[in-house]
C-alpha cells in the first residue's frame, strides 16, 4: 500500500468536512467524487459560469445513497464575501478550484478574469482566516512559468507571465504566501500542468486540445494544430490531480505548508505525438481515422512553446507519485470522451440540482 492508498484508508475511518469550490467543473467534480467515495462530507460551491450541472449529476449517480447524502451544495459566487464565509463555516479543508482559466479568454477580457481569480481568491482566503480551516489548498498553474526557457520547470524558477490569466495565478501565490506568514492560514498551491480526463469541457482551460481533438476525430471534422506540431506539454490525468489535492490537504510535513508544487508526470508529449496517439487509440472503433490528417493554424498568443515539470519537490515533501501516464490516462478516459463528445457541447445553465442545499 503506497502513501496515497494509506491516506484513502485513513479517510474512510474518519470523516472530515471539505469545501470544493468550482465543484461543478472538470477538476472540481472529480474531487467531489473522490471525496464522497471515501465517505467524506463535501460542500460544493459553484456559480455555473463554466461548471455544468451534468457533472454533478454524474458524480451523484456514481456513489451510494449514503455517500450522496453527505454532499451539500451552494450555488454562489466567490466574488461575494458573504457567500465565501457561509461556505467555509465548519469546514476542515478547502480545495479551491473555482476560476476563469482560459488564456485566450483572459487576453480578450482581462477584467473578468481578474475579478474571478484575484478578488474571488482573496475573498475565500479571508473567509478561511476567519473560520479558521485546517488547510487551504488552491489551484495554481504552469502558466506561472511564462517565458522562462528552462526545462524541466522547477518551482523556484519562474519567468514573466504571458497572459492576464498567468498574472492572476502569480497574484494568487503571493496572496497565499502572505496569508500563511502573517495570518497563519496554512496554504499549499498546486501548479497544474495540462490536466485531462472525464468531464473535461472541450472549451475549458486545461489541455482542451484532448477533448476537442477527440470530438473532431469522432465526427470526422478537422483537428487543428496551432503551430507546426512541435509544441510540447506535460499532460496529466485528473486522477493525479485528485491525489495531489488530498495529499496537500492532509500532509503533516510542516515543510510543505506555504509552498507551491508542480502537479504533472515529468514527461513531455508533442502535439504531433498526441495527435497520433489519439488517432491510433480511436482507430479500432472509428475506421475513418485510418487516413485522417491534422490541419495547421498559427500559434496562439500567450501560449508557451514547451512545458515539462520537475515533480521531485512534490514527491519529497508530500509523497506525490503520479499513478497514470498519458497513455494510461487516455485508456481510462476514452470511453467517457466518446460517449459525451459525439454531438455539440452545450454550456450548462445550472438547472436545479437534486441534492441537499446548504442553508
Amino acid at each position: 500500500m503506497n502513501g496515497y492508498e494509506s491516506l484513502l484508508s485513513r479517510l474512510r475511518k474518519k470523516s472530515r468536512t471539505w469545501l470544493v469550490t468550482g465543484a461543478a467543473g472538470f477538476i472540481g467534480s472529480n474531487l467531489v467524487e473522490a471525496l464522497l467515495r471515501v465517505d467524506q462530507k463535501v460542500i460544493g460551491l459553484d456559480n455555473f459560469a463554466t461548471g455544468r450541472q451534468t457533472n454533478l449529476n454524474e458524480v451523484l449517480d456514481s456513489v451510494s445513497r449514503l455517500q450522496r447524502s453527505r454532499f451539500e451544495f451552494i450555488r454562489g459566487d466567490i466574488g461575494d464575501g458573504e457567500t465565501c464565509r457561509r461556505a467555509c463555516h465548519g469546514v476542515d479543508h478547502i480545495l479551491h478550484q473555482a476560476a476563469l482559466g482560459s488564456v485566450p479568454r483572459s487576453i480578450k477580457d482581462p477584467r473578468s478574469t481578474n475579478e474571478a481569480n484575484v478578488t474571488g481568491f482573496l475573498n475565500l482566503l479571508e473567509a478561511a482566516r476567519e473560520t479558521p480551516v485546517r488547510r487551504f489548498v488552491y489551484a495554481s498553474s504552469s502558466a506561472i512559468y511564462g517565458d522562462a526557457p528552462e526545462l524541466p520547470k522547477r518551482e523556484e524558477r519562474t519567468g514573466r507571465p504571458l497572459s492576464p490569466y498567468a498574472v492572476t495565478k502569480v497574484v494568487n501565490e503571493l496572496y497565499a504566501d502572505v496569508f500563511t506568514r502573517i495570518y497563519g492560514v496554512e496554504s499549499i498551491g498546486l501548479r497544474y500542468f495540462n490536466v485531462f480526463g472525464p468531464r473535461q469541457d472541450p472549451e475549458g482551460p486545461y489541455a482542451a486540445v484532448i477533448p476537442r481533438w477527440i470530438g473532431a476525430m469522432i465526427r470526422n471534422e478537422p483537428a487543428i494544430i496551432n503551430g507546426d506540431g512541435s509544441t510540447s506539454r506535460d499532460f496529466c490525468h485528473v486522477a493525479n490531480v485528485v491525489q495531489a489535492n488530498l495529499l496537500a490537504a492532509t500532509c503533516d510535513n510542516s515543510a510543505a505548508v506555504g509552498e507551491v508544487f508542480n502537479v504533472a508526470c515529468n514527461t513531455r508529449t508533442t502535439l504531433l505525438e498526441l495527435f497520433e496517439l489519439l488517432r491510433l487509440k480511436l482507430l479500432p472503433r472509428h475506421p475513418h481515422l485510418r487516413h485522417y490528417k491534422p490541419k495547421y493554424a498559427p500559434s496562439r498568443q500567450g501560449d508557451i512553446q514547451h512545458s515539462l515539470a520537475e515533480i521531485r519537490k512534490a514527491r519529497t515533501l508530500m509523497g506525490y507519485e503520479p499513478s497514470r501516464n498519458i497513455s494510461d490516462g487516455l485508456d481510462e478516459s476514452l470511453g467517457w470522451y466518446e460517449q459525451n463528445l459525439r454531438g455539440e457541447w452545450e454550456p450548462s445553465q445550472g438547472d436545479a440540482l437534486e441534492v441537499q442545499f446548504k442553508k
